[in-house]
């Protein structure tokens, strides 16, 4: 057994036994799940297992990670709600149950976008997880458009709401804590900035958190050993002036971020953040699809999931974060396939449960995730999407190569579309 790895920990036991941890921290669609595929496809001789939550009811990036495609040793996942606060208990329990079940060299939590780090590192500190694991880093992903557009021409970004008072404080707030967090913060999504922009968000996390490990990436592909069995997590500051933040908030050892469960509150309370799911087995309209995704509501601020658009025989991917769109074609769905195929592939799954009399696996799942979401009304534009009963009797005539998805920019290859 390789060092770090199996059922580290407990009593007398060297840290080389316990299985290093990094919590992945950033905003909604910041890259968090794009940093996980890329620690997966380059991993090398590390085995890694992950455990992914989401905020919603569907755990859209499990089902990704979970793929056969990528070499992971183990994916846990925790859904509807976040693991910095209702799931704690459910995080220790799936924790301890993977260093039981398999041996593995390191780690991966991706929190939801609405996580705080803190919390959810802590309880590799205490408890019954510190037994069997040590935290290695927090990783905050930024999405470095975003988080500019946010504090461009600050000094020193604050968090502008008030903790005490009831009111939902602006997503911003929590973007400040999970740079305050960090041990590394990746500034993501780097090819959309120039180099004055790239300078002024370095020079805005490290008035967050002076002395932080800044990595410029794109697509999160930062090089593992920049994060990877780093030990930043004990280590960092403990001999610095710099263990104070720019707001006085001490950082040494992390107490500051040590909270009892119950004097947590709950992120989507805090902030304001709620989600839905949508599904349909009624194919999409491209064109009407298209100029939803292209207009969507500014209250939305991640939308994601599977697709099932008229006339393309695709499962398609969908993804957006803020202005940012995106679609990928992830193959084919198992209704399209030859008959000889499709039987064979049902036979091999043995499970007839998800399967439609008439749309077979076709499907619309949908996690809408946004602040004062009117739900109501973007679910009754997602209807209006969809066809008709006088469409699907008489067909329609339409090229989806034309309206869905849009070709604005186009990677053949990879069947990724860009809509922003």
């Amino acid at each position: 057994m390789t060092p770090g790895r199996g059922l580290g920990g407990g009593p007398g036991s060297t840290d080389t036994d316990a299985i290093p941890v990094t919590v992945l921290s950033g905003s909604l669609g910041a890259g968090k799940t794009t940093l996980v595929n890329h620690l997966l496809s380059n991993a090398g001789d590390r085995d890694i297992a992950v455990l992914v939550n989401d905020v919603g009811s569907v755990n859209v990036d499990y089902d990704l990670l979970s793929s056969d495609d990528l070499p992971a040793v183990g994916v846990a996942e925790l859904s509807n709600g976040c693991i910095c606060c209702e799931l704690r208990d459910d995080l220790e329990r799936a924790v301890v149950q993977l260093a039981d079940g398999k041996e593995f060299d390191h780690l991966v939590v991706e929190p939801s976008g609405i996580s705080e780090p803190g919390p959810v590192a802590s309880q590799f500190t205490t408890g019954p997880a510190s037994a069997r694991y040590r935290m290695d880093a927090v990783v905050t992903v930024l999405d470095t458009p975003q988080f500019i557009d946010a504090f461009a021409g600050e000094e020193t970004p604050e968090r502008r709401g008030d903790a005490d008072d009831d009111a939902a404080r602006p997503l911003s707030d929590l973007l400040v804590e999970q740079v305050e967090s960090a041990d590394v913060v990746l500034l993501n999504k780097a090819d959309l900035c120039d180099d004055a922009e790239i300078a002024e968000a370095e020079e805005l996390v490290r008035a967050l958190r002076p002395g932080v490990e800044t990595v410029r990436t794109e697509h999160s592909a930062a090089p593992l050993d920049r994060i990877l069995d780093v030990d930043l997590y004990r280590n960092r500051d403990r001999d610095s002036d710099d263990a104070h933040d720019a707001h006085g908030h001490d950082h040494e050892g992390h107490d500051d971020h040590d909270h009892d469960a119950h004097d947590h509150a709950h992120p989507d309370e805090v902030y304001g953040v709620s989600s839905f799911v949508y599904r349909a087995r009624r194919p999409f309209h491209p064109e009407r699809l298209v100029g939803f995704l292209s207009d969507l509501p500014e209250s939305v601020v991640r939308s994601k999931g599977t697709l099932h658009v008229a006339a393309v025989d695709q499962r398609l991917q969908h993804s957006q974060a803020g202005p940012s769109v995106r679609v990928e074609a992830v193959g084919p769905w198992v209704a399209a396939m030859d008959e000889s195929d499709r039987e064979l592939y049902r036979a091999n799954r043995g499970d007839d449960a998800d399967w439609h009399d008439e749309w077979g696996d076709r499907h619309t799942e949908l996690v809408v995730i946004g602040v004062d979401l009117d739900e109501p009304a973007i679910r009754q534009r997602l209807d209006d999407c969809l066809l008709t009963d006088a469409e699907l009797a008489d067909g329609i005539e339409v090229d989806p190569a034309e309206w869905f998805p849009v070709a604005s920019e186009v990677n053949e290859e990879a069947a990724v579309v860009s809509l922003s």
